[in-house]
């Protein structure tokens, strides 16, 4: 090679990576202007209450109404085994029990979701409260470390837990100025005191005739139960004092007799239908 080509070619080298450079420049480093798809918005502030949703049923507001609460959702698949997972086998039988209720008429009915999507815990009676529920049914499925246990338990709120949701009650009610409906500020601190505790007797004595209910039903209908009586924890989604309240453990994922029935159409009517049934004793007693 001669030395006035490699001159040439020394001298050329520049200039192809710089036209190399004009070319790939877009293609690797993006301009401010080539940003412009990202879409921008606001997201709500994690203070701010959820949405309400929609109340199905009569339009007669005197009619009671019940909220379902299908346990988990969206990111939160809560207990699994396999494919089958918690959050889905609560939204199948929650909406079974609200297409059951509305059938039969009588009953208005609202469903904290009726998709795959998270709501925080404190928003899911909180959901109630805002509605003026009559009662509230959270639906979950249960999992342990032994394939051994098996079948349904119901549960209501603890005492100690109640008394920790009270006192969270009665901070919002007096921030309101009311317990109730009736204003605080014609009571005495004594009276107002009166007022909470019997309106959180009654309903620790509703959630639990509810429960007890629906052990009623599934032992009629040869469901299985875990438990023969109903619990209490200090469940979080159960934090609503004033409104009877029950969370419904419909089964365990990871034992195989519980999972088929769980998972099939038949098996997740037959726990709906079987709530269905106490809900309406409920309020039958009730005389609603």
């Amino acid at each position: 090679m001669s030395r006035s080509l490699q001159l040439v070619m020394i001298l050329s080298a520049p200039l192809a990576m710089a036209i190399a450079l004009l070319v790939l420049w877009p293609r690797f480093f993006l301009s401010q202007t080539a940003l412009d798809y990202v879409v921008r918005f606001d997201l709500p502030d994690a203070a701010m209450p959820v949405d309400l949703p929609r109340v199905d049923g009569p339009a007669d507001a005197s009619r009671p109404l019940v909220v379902i609460d299908a346990g988990h959702g969206g990111f939160d698949p809560g207990a699994g085994q396999g494919d089958v997972r918690e959050k889905t086998v609560a939204l199948r039988i929650a909406l079974a029990l609200r297409n059951r209720l509305l059938e039969e008429g009588g009953i208005r009915v609202a469903l904290t979701r009726d998709a795959d999507r998270f709501i925080g815990l404190p928003d899911r009676p909180d959901i109630a409260r805002r509605l003026g529920a009559d009662l509230f049914v959270s639906i979950h499925a249960d999992s342990a470390e032994s394939d051994a246990a098996r079948g349904a338990s119901v549960y209501v709120l603890s005492e100690k837990g109640s008394s920790e949701a009270a006192e969270r009650f009665a901070a919002r009610e007096n921030a309101a100025g009311r317990i109730n409906g009736v204003a605080l500020g014609q009571t005495s601190e004594t009276v107002g005191a009166i007022l909470l505790d019997l309106s959180q007797r009654g309903t620790q004595a509703g959630s639990t005739q509810v429960g007890e209910l629906v052990l009623r039903e599934l032992r009629g209908a040869n469901l299985g139960l875990h438990r023969e009586e109903v619990q209490t924890a200090a469940l979080a989604v159960l934090k609503a004092p004033d409104i009877p309240s029950i969370l419904f453990e419909t089964g365990y994922i990871n034992n195989k007799a519980d999972a088929e029935l769980l998972t099939s159409r038949a098996g997740q009517q037959s726990l709906a239908d079987a709530a269905a049934r106490a809900i309406r004793a409920y309020f039958a007693r009730k005389g609603l």
